[in-house]
This record gives structure tokens, sequence and C-alpha cells, in this order.
């Protein structure tokens, strides 16, 4: 895989450089909420533009059904690229049409334009080959080199992420670089105790990382919504918590495997219930209570991690020489249950190991919980796609990008 430093050192003053960014961040209507990849690809756009290339930055945002749709415009995520670079950035209001041909043609040397959101084209997400390749052409026409550096796209084979580089002489960006560097940390060379913690919602979520990990990671430690699924298949009573029984069988079988295989697979031992969900908007103090996590009452729901879990969780990231954290431990982002993830976080911080963040709501949780972001080893941009090389998948924009 050819890096944006030899494409560098090739030259690239005027030249169109079309870079396939990931500037798909959380939005309060215009509003956005967390910057962070949008500051991730700074480096890479600043490199060009400094070198003197003509910058054209592309991303989705959302998920519009192929055609425009004002709530995912990258218009906002544009703004804030050009107070990041500290330089004017110009925008099309189109992907491929006039707007985005007539704002790249004027592009000037060292200069950075942004074009609208890539998925209001139906071409980008096809899984009609011609109809993508005809979309990739289409992008093609806009630029001379290819940059992949949107690493939370790379796992979807979508006309800008995986046909787009076989059009163009292609190189990965400085984001896509040190993602893939710190990922091999975690699968090639992995320094041990290597310890993994899983949260989020959804077991089915996780369940082929859980199987790969099972023959790689010395403990996993489990909590969020998925945490009521393995209590379950346990033989516990979960109450109203979030429960997967489809996905008993499959838990049950890698709690015995776990065991067998001698990988400390570690559950919750309380966890903070109430009787309903929280008010995510007023944010208003509920009324937790903190139980057993064998004995959760009948009409309630676990919403975080308790007190004995989050002390016991830090005991067993105390001496991990490498952490890969995937998933919030409860529902942060209400105050009454954000100490699970937070203690979750500080662990991390206090480990003498390499500390990775697996993107999506973790990352989101580092940065609203106020963390400094620059003391964890990494943290990442992609958490599908984290998930899915730690899978032992093979990534389409990945691969694209080999030679």
């Amino acid at each position: 895989m050819k890096t944006i430093d030899e494409l560098l050192s090739e030259g690239v003053a005027g030249k169109r450089v079309f870079v396939r960014a990931d500037l798909n961040v959380p939005l309060d209507g215009t509003t956005i909420t967390d910057d962070g990849r949008i500051r991730a690809v700074v480096p890479t756009v600043k490199a060009l533009a400094d070198a003197g290339a003509r910058v054209v930055v592309a991303s989705h945002l959302g998920r519009p059904k192929g055609a425009p749709d004002p709530a995912f415009s990258l218009g906002p995520a544009a703004a804030r690229l050009g107070e990041l670079l500290g330089a004017d950035v110009a925008f099309a209001t189109d992907t491929v049409g006039e707007s985005a041909s007539s704002t790249v043609a004027g592009l000037a040397d060292g200069q950075v334009a942004v074009v609208e959101n890539l998925r209001f084209n139906a071409g980008e997400t096809s899984k009609d080959d011609a109809e993508r390749g005809a979309f990739a052409d289409q992008l093609a026409a806009l630029a001379d080199v290819y940059v992949g550096d949107g690493f939370g796209a790379v796992h979807r084979g979508h006309a800008s992420v995986f046909d787009l580089p076989a059009r163009l002489p292609h190189y990965a960006g400085h984001l896509i670089a040190t993602e893939v560097g710190v990922l091999k940390k975690l699968t090639d060379d992995v320094q041990r105790p290597y310890v993994v913690v899983l949260g989020g919602a959804k077991v089915s979520d996780k369940l082929a990382v859980i199987d790969q990990l099972l023959g790689k990671a010395d403990r996993i430690l489990i909590g969020g919504g998925m945490a009521y699924t393995f209590l379950k298949a346990q033989g516990h009573e979960v109450g109203s918590s979030l429960l997967q029984e489809d996905q008993i069988p499959a838990v049950q079988e890698y709690l015995a495997r776990a065991e067998k295989s001698g990988v400390e697979l570690v559950l919750p031992v309380d966890t903070l219930v109430a009787g309903e969900f929280p008010d995510m908007k007023a944010k208003t103090p509920g009324n937790p209570e903190n139980v057993a996590a064998d004995a959760i009452p009948a009409g309630k729901l676990g919403l975080d991690i308790g007190p004995e879990t989050r002390k016991l969780y830090a005991s067993k990231l105390a001496d991990a020489a490498t952490v890969f954290w995937n998933g919030p431990m409860g529902v942060f982002e209400h105050p009454d249950y954000a100490e699970g993830t937070k203690a979750v976080a500080q662990a991390l911080l206090d480990s003498p190991g390499f500390t990775v963040v697996g993107g999506g709501d973790s990352a989101a949780a580092v940065r609203t919980l106020g963390f400094d972001e620059q003391a964890f080893g990494h943290i990442s941009t992609g958490g599908g796609a984290s998930l899915e090389y730690l899978e032992g998948k093979t990534l389409p924009g990945l691969a694209a990008l080999e030679d």
C-alpha cells in the first residue's frame, strides 16, 4: 500500500487530489456535536494543500436515500474543516454536477474544496456494479490522484471507497496508515496481557469479534446493554433490561469456549437499574438503584455497570500491556449512567499499556466526558471498520489501496 508520503515525495503541485475522508459527524440541526472525524483528516488535507495540491474532499454523512436531503448536507462539516485549516474551503452544492465541476475547476494550487454528500447519489452505495462504476467514473473526472483517508468507511464496498481507487493512482492518507498500523499491534504483534473491553447495546454486533478474540485475548470484559444477554445466558433474570434472546445459545457457547481455552471472560457483578429509560433530552435526575447483577428485579432495566464492577474492571486493566475498548458501559449520555464508562476510560489512562479506543460511541464518550484524547494510545475514527478488521475480514477500502 503506497502512502501519502510517497505521493508528496513525487510532487503534487497543481494536481487535483481527491481525498475520500470520513466527515460523518453527529449533528444537532446544523451544529456539529463532535468534530473528531474532521480533525482526524486535517493532517492529510493540510499536507497536500501545503505541497500545492488542489484538494477535493469528499465524504458521506448519515443515510440519505440516494437523493439530496438538506438534513444531511456536508455544509457544516466543510465550514468546520475551514476553521481547523485556518483557510477558506470552497463548498460544492452537488457531488458530480455543475457546482462540483465549477468549484474544482476554480481551485488554485494549495486550495481546498468539499463536495456535497456522496450518498446524495444512488450510485455511491448501489449493489449494481455498473451503476456504482458509472458514479466512480464521474468522480474520477474531478481528479488526477486518489487518497483514501476515510477509515470509518473502509469496510464499505462503495463507489468512492472501492471502485474509484481503481480508476486513479491511489495512496493511503496519514489517518488510514496510522489506523492500520495500530490494528496490526492488536493482531500481529500483541504485547500481553491483552485485555479487551466490549460494550454497547447489542451482543449481535460483537459476536464475530468475540469469536476471533477468544483465541487471542487474555481477558474480555463485557459491559453495556450486551451484558444482559450474557447474564441471561448464565441463568440470571435481567428484568426489563435489553436482551437478545436469539443470541443466548451463541453466548453460552462462547462462555464455555472461554472457560475451556483459559480466556477470562468477565461480566458485571452489579448494575445500576431504573424503572424506565432516562429522558435523554432533559437529562433530569432519575432514581437509579444499584443491585447485584444476578438479582435484577422484575420491571427494572440495567443502564450502567455498578460501583463494584467499576472497581473489578479497573483491576483487570491495571496490568494490561495492550487494551482495546469498543462500546460504552452504559447510557453515558445521561449523567446518572455515565460513571461506568468514565471508570473504564480512566482505567485505560491509568494502565501502563498501549490503549486503543475503538471508535464510534467509545470515542464520542471520551470526548463528551472530558478526557484528554492525547492521553490514550490511539482513538480510532472507525468503530465498525476496527471490529471487522479484528474479525479478520477483508475490508474493501483497504484492499482497493493495495497495489
